[in-house]
């Protein structure tokens, strides 16, 4: 699994013009499945951006989680997230898993997520044509990999 990790002030997200989900302060995050990923691969990053400090304490510095500031989570579908694009000019989505895997595991990710939370997370609509806007706080923009712990 991938995700692009944004620490934002506020975001939504519209499919066909209507919202159908919106956080304020709090956590973007963008996940993409591949068809190598599992239920490991959903704890491991749900535990990583949970406890993740991002978040700046009293004296500036981040020392403080999504969760120790009560903030919100939004989770957005991103099968783009494992384009390839080493051959011509138009990316290849080959390495992203297909609907009838990534949706249940996409689904777990979100629940184990509110369960670690504590709280409701957002969601865009799987596999729509969505449309995000957010205001990105710092920036702050994180990518995690769980097949590559090391980034």
């Amino acid at each position: 699994m991938r995700v692009v990790l944004q620490r934002v002030l506020e975001a939504s997200v519209s499919v066909e013009h209507e919202v159908v989900g919106m956080i304020g302060s709090g956590l973007l995050v963008l996940l993409g499945i591949s068809h190598g990923d599992d239920q490991p691969d959903a704890d491991y990053l749900v535990q990583k951006i949970s406890q993740m400090r991002l978040f700046g304490d009293e004296a500036g510095k981040m020392n403080l989680s999504v969760h120790d500031e009560n903030g919100d989570i939004m989770v957005i579908s991103q099968f783009t997230l494992y384009a390839k694009t080493k051959k011509g000019n138009r990316p290849s989505f080959i390495e992203a898993a297909r609907p009838d895997k990534a949706i249940p595991l996409y689904k777990y990710f979100v629940e184990k997520m509110e369960e670690t939370i504590k709280k409701k997370v957002q969601t865009g609509i799987f596999g729509a044509d969505m449309k995000v806007k957010l205001i990105n706080d710092g920036p702050v923009t994180i990518f995690l990999d769980s097949h590559n712990k090391d980034l």
